[in-house]
């Protein structure tokens, strides 16, 4: 009894979110829990992991532990070990989809998939209509704590009916405020120069939803009753709004008080305040106001703690404001409404007793939301959470037989794509790891790391540098294009000449693909307007091909590009041709031995089946579906190894594999092992069949070893890829071709590690 006493008890919490002296709600609400609970709970031993929007940080206490970085996904799983490892009975997570990185935050969950220990979440935003992202983030954060807290009753009525999430799984917990005394704005007036004046306050980090300027325009009627009037707007500009728009909207409400000839009576207090200075600011207020724009705010910190100092408030009905200030603690006035805005607080002010009696029920219901008594039902949950936990493992290691346990997968380094590239674009060969300047450059390798660039700006990886990556290799599309025939030209020599008037046509149809990733992925819209404008001009040309390839490189990029505009009809329709021709080569050539589009296996083969895979999934046409996952079968059985082992062995560029004849073993290519990973992550999209994950990894395993060498192909010390695998030894030249194949499959299958990164995942699912 003794022993599961001890397993329950909640000893060492780590606190996950923003933490101070990083300035924003978050920051101070996760500092004063983890402070409170340390108070209340001598005994228990609390650390903090912080998320840095800077690449410096923040001058944080020793509570902090360590600190993830908010766009790099690596820090989410690092942080989950790091807490693994530290005997952390119990994770309390704040979330708040600003705050973690990816889509809606899906950052998150990359660390919360890979925790031993219970964890608690409370949601600082329940939306009533989320977007898809926002949807399926928090239902997988519901689905991977043990408890949810929400701070109203309108949170847990939106988490069952919006969310899924079990009632019995929810606990309602309001928000913490310090505990102040009761006390005549008067006594604090002097510490502002405000002494004998009416104060009016507003606080909280500026941004334009905060509506401030609806005060503003009240105070002209204000002042006009009573001329002693003076609005105090406390708080900083929110560093997010600083970086990106600056000081406008707090100039804009400085010149409104100007226009309005109320700058007399308004008083900014540009600073991020300490809690001391707050609770004296607030003491000081004869009433406070809330006048936000947006009725979607499930909790708020600055009501909180106003309504816990017994303030008269007056406030916009969002949500939360709705029910604290209910039963005559406060009063409602509609959104952006000077007027009434005016009117009541005129009214208040003309009936002391009135205000006065508002006070009092907002202080005496504020008691049971001071941080001793939030740490103490913080605590109950913690201890619930830590019971109901069926499978709690005390060493802090999950045991998973290896079976389902995915492949680890190798952070992302990208040193030897800048090395190939210079200002004309990326280069096609490498001597060793040394640009080969005498290869010059292809459209086919600026097509690719195009693609990776699209990617990289997805996963928030390449310390901010896919944007200069994917303009320099726009800039090569753009130039190779010739406007006389509608076509891309290909290869360029180092001198800038290129050598031909027409590109081949699986080089169309590569950087077609490239241009539809652009304009299905990119949010850059300066990049989007040169891709549409290419893609609109060059993909027409692709009718007039005769390759398979091409055509399936064009169909990838036409799916990505209908991600996006799908009503595009010119598109569709090229769409379905080419999937028909595709379709009509595999029923001519197949045979019960033979599933294949034509009578040679050659390179890039499982770019086929991807496309008729895809084709299949979106046109929709289900002999289209059954078609890809036939071929991609066979090719699949065709490329392993007879070993017990089944490593994969893709078809050997040298000789390849003719119908009738024999399998090439050797040179191995990259290309091969890229391709037929991309494939079989589609198959899995389409599918769900965990089979297809499985045979990527195996497909993607080849680079790290697993293949007729046992030698590796990519080079973890460069960032590179070896030009293929001969029978003897690996090439070690690492050109573009192999680098790109290798980190574009590194990059999908993080991609499909989070299916809000994955946006033909997410697509698919929608529809």
């Amino acid at each position: 009894m003794e022993n599961n006493s001890n397993h329950l008890a909640v000893n060492r919490i780590g606190f996950i979110g923003n933490y101070l002296p990083r300035q924003c709600g978050i920051a101070t609400f996760t500092t004063d829990l983890c402070e409170a609970i340390a108070t209340e709970y001598a005994d228990t031993t609390c650390i903090a992991l912080p998320v840095n929007d800077t690449k410096v940080g923040y001058a944080y206490p020793p509570r902090v532990r360590f600190e993830l970085v908010e766009k790099d996904i690596e820090s989410y799983r690092r942080a989950a070990y790091f807490i693994n490892i530290n005997n952390v009975d119990l994770v309390c997570l704040q979330h708040e989809y600003g705050i973690y990185g990816g889509p809606a935050g899906s950052h998150i969950l990359a660390l919360l998939r890979e925790l031993n220990t219970p964890i608690v979440t409370t949601l600082h935003t329940v939306l009533q209509e989320p977007n898809p992202a926002q949807h399926r983030v928090l239902q997988e954060i519901a689905a991977l704590s043990d408890r949810v807290v929400v701070m109203s009753e309108r949170g847990v009525d939106f988490l069952e009916e919006v969310y899924g999430v079990p009632r019995g799984k929810i606990d309602l917990i309001p928000h913490g405020i310090p505990d102040v005394s009761f006390v005549d704005p008067s006594f604090h007036k002097d510490l502002f120069g405000v002494e004998g004046k009416i104060v009016l306050l507003s606080f909280g980090l500026l941004s334009a939803n905060k509506g401030l300027e609806t005060v503003i325009a009240a105070l002209p009627a204000i002042v006009a009753h009573n001329p002693n009037v003076v609005y105090i707007v406390v708080g900083a500009t929110h560093p997010h709004v600083l970086r990106q728009q600056g000081e406008t909207y707090r100039l804009s409400l400085q010149r409104l008080a100007q226009e309005l000839g109320v700058a007399g009576h308004v008083i900014f207090y540009n600073r991020f305040v300490s809690l001391g200075e707050l609770i004296e600011f607030i003491s000081a207020a004869d009433i406070y106001i809330t006048p936000y724009l947006n009725p979607a705010q499930i909790t708020s910190g600055t009501l909180a703690y106003t309504l816990g100092a017994g303030k008269a408030i007056i406030s916009t009905p969002y949500w939360y404001a709705e029910e604290m200030l209910a039963d005559e603690r406060g009063m409602l006035v509609p959104f952006n409404d000077p007027a009434a805005l005016a009117e009541q607080v005129i009214d208040l002010l003309e009936n002391e007793s009135k205000r006065h009696a508002m006070r009092k029920r907002a202080y005496l219901f504020g008691r049971a939301m001071i941080w001793p008594q939030v740490a103490h039902r913080y605590m109950e949950s913690f201890k619930r959470a830590r019971a109901e936990r069926r499978s709690f493992i005390p060493s802090g290691f999950a045991v998973k037989p290896l079976d389902q346990q995915p492949g680890e997968l190798p952070p992302v380094k990208i040193d030897h794509l800048h090395r190939m590239t210079d200002d004309t674009g990326m280069i096609q060969h490498a001597n060793f790891i040394v640009p080969n300047y005498s290869e010059g450059y292809s459209i086919d390798d600026n097509a690719r790391a195009l693609i990776v660039c699209m990617h990289l700006a997805e996963l928030e990886l390449g310390n901010g540098q896919s944007l200069a990556l994917a303009s320099r290799y726009l800039a090569f599309i753009n130039y190779a294009f010739n406007r006389e025939n509608g076509r891309f030209r290909n290869f360029m020599d180092y001198q800038r000449n290129w050598l031909e008037d027409s590109g081949s046509e699986d080089s169309h149809g590569r950087t077609l693909w490239a241009l539809g990733t652009v304009l299905g992925r990119s949010n850059i819209p300066a990049l989007q307007s040169m891709a549409g404008w290419l893609f609109e001009q060059t993909l027409p040309a692709i009718l007039e091909t005769t390759s398979p390839r091409a055509w399936a490189f064009t169909l990838i990029g036409i799916h990505e590009y209908l991600r996006r505009f799908d009503g595009d009809r010119r598109a569709s329709q090229i769409r379905d041709e080419l999937a028909k021709r595709l379709l009509a080569l595999y029923q001519q050539c197949r045979s019960d031995e033979w599933c294949w589009y034509e009578t040679e296996l050659s390179y890039c083969n499982a770019v086929l089946p991807q496309a008729m895979l895809m084709c299949g999934q979106w046109i929709p046409h289900k002999t289209m579906t059954e078609v890809g996952l036939e071929s991609l079968g066979w090719l699949a059985d065709l490329q392993r190894a007879d070993s017990a082992s089944g490593y994969f062995v893709p078809i050997g560029s040298n000789g390849f594999y003719k119908q009738g004849g024999k399998q090439a073993r050797f040179d191995q290519q990259p290309v091969e092992a890229q391709t037929m990973a991309s494939a079989c992550l589609e198959a899995y999209r389409s599918t769900r069949d965990k089979r297809w994950r499985k045979e990527a990894q195996r497909a993607f395993e080849w680079f790290l070893g697993r293949n007729d060498l046992n030698l590796p192909l990519y080079d973890p010390t460069t960032g590179g890829c070896r030009d293929g695998l001969h029978p003897d030894r690996p090439n070690e030249n690492q050109g573009a071709e192999s680098t790109l194949a290798f980190i574009q499959i590194l990059l999908e299958l993080r991609l499909a590690e989070n299916p809000l990164l994955d946006p033909l995942l997410t697509l698919e699912t929608q529809t």
